[in-house]
């Protein structure tokens, strides 16, 4: 990636977003590029939605449970409060965040920080999932990863509901959620 400056001398921001279905390794992606940066000896803060505590309250961590330490925050409001003096500015599961993450994202890269971004997409039923299409739209940079699909090996898009619930918010794992293609999901 290329470190563009604006008119004023100043470093320009980007946001980045990360996107797919269940089990595609959006989560593993993010860790992935915060490490490199890390390793950059760039200054990162990263955090996710209090209410993601599938395997732990102070980590992001994959399904292949690579972690790396992170801030539960109850609003996207607060990430602002929290991203001081940083260079970047990671966010995992964008898609249980408040519609005001996307101005949160906005004002960050403004600031010439690099913002990266995962999420789902869509939901179990196909749709856009809260702020996610806001944040696609307004990214300089959108990876889509993809799943296997659970019933015929096609490369999957969607997260498939097998348990009964209809929640549009419903943390699970393979319990609950299995990838699909889209030959394959079906909405009941």
């Amino acid at each position: 990636m290329f470190i563009e400056y604006n008119s004023n001398n100043h470093k320009a921001g980007w946001t980045e977003v990360i996107c797919g279905s269940m089990f595609s390794g959006k989560t593993e992606e993010l860790i992935r590029r915060l490490r490199r940066a890390i390793i950059a000896n760039q200054k990162v803060e990263i955090f996710k939605p209090a209410t993601d505590t599938r395997y732990s309250e102070t980590e992001i961590v994959s399904h292949n449970q690579n972690a790396i330490p992170s801030t539960a925050v109850t609003s996207s409001q607060q990430i602002l409060l929290l991203a001081n003096e940083v260079a970047v500015v990671g966010i995992d599961e964008a898609q249980f965040f408040d519609e005001g993450i996307v101005e949160v994202v906005r004002i960050l890269a403004n600031r010439g920080l690099r913002v990266i971004v995962a999420g789902l997409d869509m939901d179990f039923r196909g749709e856009p999932f809260g702020p996610m299409p806001k944040l696609l739209a307004t990214a300089e940079f959108i990876t889509k990863v993809h799943a296997i699909c659970q019933q015929c090996g096609s490369i999957a898009n969607h997260s498939f509901r097998i348990s009964a619930s209809q929640e549009q918010v419903l943390l699970g794992e393979k319990d609950s959620y299995e990838p699909r293609c889209r030959n394959c999901f079906i909405v009941e």
